[in-house]
Order: C-alpha cells, then sequence, then structure tokens
C-alpha cells in the first residue's frame, strides 16, 4: 500500500487550500485514514480522520469549524479541505491509513500503519 500526498503550496492568511491523498494497492482492507501535520521544531500532531467505508470523521479542536476531511472511496483518495487558514497551519501534511480500529477515536498517529510522503502547506501573513 502506497499513500500520495498532494495539494500544499503558499497561500496567504485567510485563503483556503484542498489536499488529496491517493492510495494505491490493498484500500478495501482500509478502516481509516488520518491528517497529521508537523511545524517546523515540532512534534507531528493529529488533524482529523475519517472511516473509509461510513465517513465518520473526528476532528482536532484546532481544525474543527475550518478543515473538512471527505473521502472518494471510487478514486481511492482522502481530502482535506482546509479554509480559514493562519500561519499557525504552517506545516508538512501527512496522510496516513489503518487497516483496524485500533482504538476507540484513532486519533493517536502510532496506530497508523502506512503514510504518506507529506506536503508542505504555508501560510503567510
Amino acid at each position: 500500500v502506497q499513500l500520495q500526498a498532494s495539494g500544499g503550496g503558499l497561500v496567504q492568511a485567510g485563503g483556503s487550500l484542498r489536499l488529496s491523498c491517493t492510495a494505491s494497492g490493498a484500500t478495501s482492507s482500509f478502516h481509516v485514514m488520518a491528517w497529521f501535520r508537523q511545524a517546523p521544531g515540532k512534534e507531528r500532531e493529529f488533524v482529523g480522520r475519517i472511516t473509509w467505508n461510513v465517513g465518520n470523521t473526528i476532528y482536532a479542536d484546532s481544525a474543527k469549524g475550518r478543515f473538512t476531511i471527505s473521502r472518494d472511496v471510487t478514486k481511492n483518495t482522502a481530502y482535506l479541505q482546509m479554509n480559514s487558514l493562519n500561519p499557525e497551519d504552517t506545516a508538512v501534511y501527512y496522510c496516513a491509513a489503518a487497516r483496524f480500529p485500533f482504538t476507540r477515536t484513532m486519533t493517536d498517529r502510532g496506530g497508523y500503519e502506512y503514510w504518506g510522503q507529506g506536503t508542505l502547506v504555508t501560510v503567510s501573513s
């Protein structure tokens, strides 16, 4: 299984970006896909996740009301729509996937088996 993240770039504060994560391989075995991000000098943190079959979502507090995760199972792709971006959102964004529901919330990065290469999002003030 391989995950390919794309869609990052430079955007002004208040702007929007949509990230994509396309999976190849045994995607039918996915239970959940997630987005994480890592800012310079900081640990990788959870942004949000979506269950692959049902589409149930959970978001970090920093993402609630601004970010939306969706997926298109026919395209094996998950999306992260980011609105009202601010400089604190600057980070490398990673997508991840897991085959099994490892916890009730599935927000722990340690539970994800597959990771994309990351895409850089830079928000200018």
